[in-house]
């Protein structure tokens, strides 16, 4: 039986947790699942426990309702699949979740970051706190992804409640570091064989942001440190006068930018493509007329009206940096500038851009 849950129910679910489910969900007593798994009863007991104890954790209550109801129920069983497509279908589930969750970890590295979750809501977010002028919404995170870092005790929660927030844990940051390093390799071997093809500069598991990419570039990759984006990182450093490279105000004005370009991801059939706005490489045809996925609408509109007040250059760098999260000598090479030239044009875009949500402010209090 033991061999049966691990095949059925999604690769991504702790081994503890697979047991637990079986003993349950199904009443296989701990001593057949230790001899199916071929260790002593007393390791599947301790296992077994943990995870009972864990369930004052809302998200890993529900994680394992959930998989419960998809994997154990009569209609569950009902509707299984045969083998080779449940194969298919598993490894691409992981394949998902592990984007995802690269993801929604590197937000959470940032300083400041919780993942909070309210009660009975389907998406959760993940804010940073930003002192004096409050917090920042950095992503939007479907409530299954949220449940299974959870489960995977990736993220910790002290004092759940009815919004409960979310650390990253010690496990999450290793995890973090191995989801980065095998994404790499991944994309360093299809370029190596010849195999590279259009990948999608942000395409997370739940496709709350899958934006299509030109078939002739090459993939994008993130050069800069997990624990940040290249605007936190900026934001750290002095010019000569000792003064911060970005102040808050531009930073923010970044992160509002990505804020409403994760929110236009958002529905699992997302048609977007925000690469007509890029002076180098391929382009998209995405246009304001598009409205094939479920995204926000108003979202979707007010980032092609910051791109599009930017114009071409300064969209480049903001797309590329603030939504697109690449590093600045990544950016810098597919835009053929020189080197530590981005900085500054990136500089320029985010006053632009500052300026621009402020005259679409004034714009709205003049209309109300």
């Amino acid at each position: 039986m033991e061999n049966n849950v691990a095949f059925t129910i999604p690769a991504w679910v702790p081994e503890g947790a697979q047991r637990y489910l079986a003993h349950t969900e199904t009443g296989q007593s701990i001593r057949d699942i230790a001899r199916s798994a071929g260790c002593h009863a007393s390791t599947i007991l301790r296992q077994i426990r943990r995870i009972e104890m864990r369930r004052d954790d809302p998200l890993v209550d529900a994680a394992l309702q959930t998989l419960a109801e998809a994997h154990f129920s009569d209609t569950a069983q009902q509707s299984c699949t045969f083998p080779a497509a449940q194969e298919d279908d598993l490894a691409a589930a992981e394949e998902k979740f592990n984007r995802e969750a690269m993801r929604v970890l590197r937000r959470l590295c940032e300083t400041g970051s919780v993942l909070a979750v309210a009660e009975e809501m389907d998406k959760a977010v993940v804010v940073r706190d930003a002192g004096d002028s409050g917090t920042t919404r950095t992503a939007v995170v479907d409530c299954k992804t949220a449940q299974a870092l959870a489960l995977k005790d990736w993220i910790t929660c002290d004092n759940p409640g009815r919004i409960s927030r979310y650390r990253i844990s010690t496990s999450g940051r290793a995890a973090l570091s191995q989801l980065v390093a095998e994404a790499e390799n991944k994309a360093r071997n299809r370029n190596d064989f010849g195999l590279a093809e259009a990948q999608a500069p942000f395409q997370p598991a739940s496709s709350l942001a899958q934006v299509g990419a030109a078939k002739t570039e090459r993939p994008r990759r993130i050069r800069y440190s997990a624990a940040e984006s290249p605007l936190i990182a900026l934001a750290r450093r002095r010019d000569r006068d000792g003064k911060p490279f970005l102040d808050e105000a531009l930073v923010r004005a970044g992160e509002r930018l990505r804020e409403d370009f994760e929110l236009a991801q958002i529905g699992p059939q997302v048609a977007q493509n925000w690469d007509h706005f890029l002076t180098a490489g391929g382009r998209g045809g995405f246009g304001a007329g598009v409205k094939d996925g479920r995204g926000s609408s108003d979202a979707r509109d007010r980032v092609e009206r910051a791109l599009s007040d930017l114009g071409p250059g300064l969209s480049d760098v903001a797309l590329r940096c603030c939504c697109y999260l690449e590093g600045l000598e990544l950016a810098e090479k597919r835009m053929g500038w020189s080197a530590r030239s981005g900085k500054i044009v990136l500089r320029i875009a985010l006053q632009r851009l500052k300026r621009h949500y402020e005259s679409q402010a004034e714009k709205s209090r003049m209309i109300g």
